[in-house]
C-alpha cells in the first residue's frame, strides 16, 4: 500500500442499480460499483479520501421537478451512506435538481446541514443554461452566504452532443464546456457578485488556459462586459480552484501554472473512468517540487474542505 495522504476531489460512484426509476450505467469494466471497488484503487495509490459526486446529468434530472428532487435526494443519501459506512474515506459533493431552483435550495440546505456534504456539485450546463446564467443566482446567493464549495463537472451541451462520428463527447466537448461555463460566470457578473463561493473546475480548467488571452480581450471590447469583471479577468481565474483529473501531464500543467498559484490546485482522478495511478505518476513528471506535490495532493484540499483539515 502506498503512503496514504491524497484527497481525490473528482471521484464518481457508478452503481448499476435502479435509482428512482432510472438506470445508472457503470463505467467500462465495472459491472456494479461498490465502495470496495473505489477503496481498492485508493489504497493502492495512497488516496486517503475521495469526495464523491454524480457521474453525469442523467443521474439526477429526469424531466420534471418532482422526480428531479427525489432523484437528487436518493443520490445524496446514497453517497452520504458510503461516507458514514467508511469513516474518513469518502466525502460528498451534493447533487441538486438545478433546473428547479426551489428544489435546489431545499436540497442544498438538506445536504449541507443534515448530511454534512462538503459542497454542492453543478454541471457546466443544464439544458440551455450555463453556469453563471441568472437562473442560478438565487442558489448562488445562498451558497455565497454559506461560503460554500461548488464543484463543477463538464458535460456536452444539448446542441453539441455526438457531433463527431467515433469521437466521444468527453474527448473535446467536456473541456470546451468548462471554458463556456467559466466565460458565463465571468461575463454574467456572477464571479464578481458571488465572491465567497469557492468554485472548483475539473480537468485543470479545460481549454480555458489556452484561450486566456481571448477572455481578457473580450472584456476589453465592451464597457458593459468590463463592468462585469471590474477586478480584471485574470483576478477571478486566479481565485478559482482546479483539479488535476485527466490533466496530470506536463502539457496541461505547464499552461495553467503560468498564471494560477499552486494553492489553487486539487488532486482529482475521474475514477472509475481513470485511475489514481495515472495521476500519481503523471504529476511526478510535471517538475513539481515535493512541497508543491504535497499541496496539490492534499494540502490545498485540507485548507479548502473544512471536514478534512
Amino acid at each position: 500500500m502506498a503512503a496514504v495522504h491524497r484527497i481525490d476531489v473528482h471521484h464518481h460512484p457508478t452503481p448499476v442499480q435502479e435509482l428512482m426509476g432510472g438506470r445508472v450505467s457503470g463505467a467500462p469494466g465495472i459491472d456494479n460499483w461498490m465502495a470496495s471497488v473505489s477503496l481498492e484503487d485508493m489504497d493502492k495509490n495512497g488516496v486517503a479520501t475521495a469526495i464523491l459526486s454524480i457521474p453525469h446529468r442523467g443521474a439526477v434530472w429526469r424531466g420534471d421537478a418532482g422526480r428531479g428532487r427525489a432523484t437528487a435526494r436518493c443520490w445524496n443519501e446514497f453517497m452520504a451512506r458510503q461516507a458514514s459506512e467508511h469513516p474518513g474515506r469518502f466525502g460528498v459533493f451534493a447533487a441538486v435538481p438545478i433546473l428547479d431552483i426551489e428544489g435546489s435550495l431545499r436540497e442544498a440546505e438538506y445536504a449541507l446541514d443534515q448530511l454534512k456534504a462538503d459542497g454542492v456539485m453543478l454541471m457546466t450546463n443544464m439544458g440551455d443554461k450555463w453556469l453563471g446564467d441568472p437562473h442560478y443566482f438565487p442558489l448562488f446567493e445562498e451558497l455565497n452566504r454559506r461560503h460554500a464549495v461548488v464543484y463543477t463537472h463538464p458535460i456536452s451541451a444539448d446542441c453539441m452532443q455526438s457531433k463527431l462520428p467515433d469521437v466521444d463527447d468527453s474527448v473535446i466537448e467536456f473541456t470546451a464546456d468548462t471554458s463556456r461555463a467559466i466565460a458565463r460566470l465571468l461575463f454574467s457578473g456572477a464571479a464578481h457578485r458571488f465572491p465567497d463561493i469557492r468554485f472548483i473546475f475539473s480537468h485543470a480548467g479545460g481549454t480555458m488556459p489556452f484561450i486566456l488571452e481571448r477572455y481578457a480581450r473580450h472584456a476589453q471590447s465592451d464597457a458593459a462586459l468590463a463592468a462585469c469583471v471590474p477586478d480584471g479577468v485574470l483576478a477571478y481565474l486566479k481565485r478559482f480552484y482546479y483539479d488535476t483529473a485527466q490533466a496530470s501531464h506536463p502539457s496541461a500543467m505547464a499552461s495553467i501554472t503560468q498564471f494560477v498559484a499552486m494553492t489553487q490546485f486539487l488532486f482529482g482522478t475521474d475514477f472509475p473512468f481513470r485511475h489514481a495511478a495515472d495521476h500519481v505518476s503523471g504529476l511526478k513528471t510535471c517538475g513539481f517540487s515535493d512541497e508543491d506535490l504535497f499541496a496539490i495532493e492534499c494540502g490545498n484540499a485540507r485548507r479548502l474542505l473544512a471536514r478534512w483539515r
